[in-house]
């Protein structure tokens, strides 16, 4: 694969356009850095999972880099082994690639992913919305801490858009529990990790637009304080519109 010629052999975590990207040293809140013993190995791999698929959705590992196998094995103490198990089960869920012997590279956000993950969001959260607004009040005391924990990302500026896509996420996802479609919950679920990604990628490239993301988030939520369902999902579809607008324009840039 001609790709693959081009990518560095040095095996360090490299965007494809060729600045080194050194492999980021583990957070404060990162997952503990995993036990080696017998009794671990089991869950190694699980743990490697875990800690590579975090950065992949809040945009430590960005799109286009090539993590290496061998790297991130020192960083966290590990065999290659359990590396390797965590590549393979995230190539299956189309966030890397791997090539054999140089690494894995970080699958970026494609333009027919963000169609097709837009286009479902719609079809699911237009409806939810119509139906959650019978809850009234009871929904909107659940949304209100949402907003408010969207307005502290907001506050920290482009260092706190991680956590804004998590918020946004939680904020939409309460609408869509609200409607009482266990089946559209779960449907909605699925699109959970491409959803994170898309809007984290989206305000990585354009932080001013949390702001008005959070006053879309307060309309929604005055239109589902009056139980106007009507409103309430035209709100959701305009805002959803836009919020496509916005990654469209992320990636294209």
């Amino acid at each position: 694969m001609q790709l693959a010629l081009k990518l560095h052999t040095t095996m360090r975590a490299t965007p494809i356009w060729g600045t080194p990207l050194s492999m980021p040293a583990p957070r404060s809140d990162a997952p503990p850095v995993p036990d080696t013993s017998a009794a671990a190995r089991g869950s190694a791999a699980a743990r490697v999972y875990a800690y590579v698929k975090e950065r992949l959705l809040d945009g430590t590992f960005p799109g286009g880099a090539l993590l290496s196998e061998n790297e991130l094995s020192q960083q966290l103490g590990l065999s290659r082994t359990p590396v390797r198990q965590a590549f393979v089960q995230l190539e299956a869920e189309g966030l890397l690639e791997l090539y054999p012997k140089r690494g894995a590279l970080v699958v970026p956000v494609a333009a027919s992913e963000i169609e097709d993950v837009f286009e479902a969001r719609l079809l699911v959260e237009e409806h939810c919305a119509r139906r959650a607004a019978n809850a009234g009040a009871r929904l909107v005391a659940d949304l209100e801490p949402l907003i408010a924990e969207q307005e502290q990302a907001v506050a920290q500026g482009a260092p706190g858009m991680a956590e804004f896509a998590r918020a946004d996420r939680h904020f939409h996802r309460a609408i869509v529990h609200a409607a009482g479609n266990a089946i559209l919950t779960r449907l909605y679920d699925a699109l959970r990790d491409r959803q994170q990604r898309i809007a984290t990628v989206s305000l990585a490239r354009n932080p001013g637009d949390a702001q008005r993301f959070v006053a879309e988030h307060r309309g929604i939520v005055e239109a589902i304080g009056r139980s106007d369902g009507a409103a309430a999902a035209a709100r959701v579809s305009a805002h959803l519109r836009a919020a496509r607008d916005v990654a469209r324009g992320a990636r294209d840039a």
